[in-house]
This record gives structure tokens, sequence and C-alpha cells, in this order.
């Protein structure tokens, strides 16, 4: 299987620089993986590097945590799509889940769907599969996923869990074919990572993007 079209090259971490983001950049275009997923301020400059490449842009919104404001989500994908990003994955307010605050959840997500649907892009809603019990997942995907939303993602990557097979499997069950699922958080290895897209995923978020494909085995034969 080859993995590099499902991948988003991923650097999330709060001390991240611009050197780092580069290089990024420049792995991203090597492998030709689909997307690089950067925090919102080096989106104009992941623009640029990748301006002569067809790789993607994809920044974070509300990241880590969920509990920005509406509002301030909001500001955030405006300025992200002014700045050229692609996709923008936005983490749900997971204190409105945890209270079972669905009117909320359904009236964020649609808001910043419309926004960035305005603009052709793409949006991938973060649930933290990973902290969820299975009816949590479930109720996911039924109410956001009845949304025109893009993809369902697992993960952070900041939580103590982040995704698994069984958990790409539950939301591929129950989401709707037209919602794509994006694993994140803890994919290290080619073994992983193949386990994940054949249990669903049409996305992989990664950091160890290089060694995973580098990791392939060479009689790769398969359809993928």
């Amino acid at each position: 299987m080859n993995l590099a079209s499902y991948i988003d090259h991923t650097l999330l971490k709060p001390f991240a620089t611009l050197a780092e983001i580069e290089q990024l950049c420049t792995e991203a275009a090597t492998h030709r993986f689909f997307a690089v997923c950067v925090p919102p301020p080096f989106v104009k400059r992941a623009k640029v590097l990748l301006a002569p490449t067809p790789v993607q842009i994809a920044a974070v919104i509300g990241f880590p945590f969920g509990y920005s404001a509406t509002e301030a989500k909001l500001a955030e994908a405006v300025l992200a799509l002014i700045d050229g990003a692609d996709e923008l994955d936005m983490v749900i307010n997971l204190i409105a889940l945890r209270m079972n605050d669905w009117d909320y959840i359904v009236k964020e997500v649609s808001l910043l769907t419309e926004v960035v649907h305005n603009k052709q892009k793409r949006i991938k809603v973060i649930i933290e599969s990973g902290m969820l019990t299975e009816e949590e997942i479930v109720r996911c995907c039924s109410g956001i996923g009845a949304l025109p939303i893009d993809f369902m993602k697992t993960s952070t990557g900041y939580a103590e869990r982040g995704a698994t097979v069984e958990a790409v499997k539950l939301m591929r069950q129950h989401l709707p074919d037209r919602v794509k699922i994006k694993a994140s958080g803890g994919i290290r290895d080619y073994g992983f990572a193949r386990s994940l897209v054949e249990a669903g995923a049409s996305r992989l978020g990664c950091s160890a993007s290089v060694a995973i494909v580098n990791g392939a085995p060479d009689n790769r034969g398969s359809d993928y």
C-alpha cells in the first residue's frame, strides 16, 4: 500500500520553529504527501513554500482542547483561509459534548462548515475519540455526521489516547459514506498506518510520516 497520498504531514508542537516548518514542507513535497498540517501562524509561509507542488495546506482551529468561543474559532478560521489554508481541522467543544449540549456543537460546526465551504475549502471535525465512550462516538457520527462536513477526525494527538482501529471502524459504521475519516494521534509505523486505512480511514495525520513510508515493505502488492 502506498500510504504517502493518505498522509497529512504534521507539526503542531507549541514551540515549532519556522525552520522546522520549512523542513516539514520539503519532506511533504519530496515524499508526495497529501498535505501538511500546521499551526495557523505558519499557513502563509507553508503556502509559499508548497505553491509549486500539489501538496495541500491544513491548519488547526480551536486546537488542541476545543473550548475556544465559537467567535474565536470563526476568527481563527477566517484568517487561516485568507492566508491560504485548503483545509481546516477544527476541534469540537468537548465541554459541550460532555455536558450533552449537542445544540451548541451542531450550531458551531454548522457555522464553521458554512464559512469554509463558501471558500470552496474542506473542514475536518476533531472529536477526540480516545477520550469518548462508544456511545459518544456514535452520537458524534449521527449528530455531526448529518452536517455537510468533509471529514471526521479521531484525535488531536494531545490526549492520552489517539487513533485506534476500533474507533475508526465504529466511525465508519455510523457515518454517512460521504463523510470521510481522518485518523491521527500515535501513528508511528507502517503497519499501524495501514491497518487504520483498511479500517476505513481516508487520511492519516502523522508526524512520523517519513519513517512510516520508509518502513513500508518492498513487496507492497496491493490495490491501494
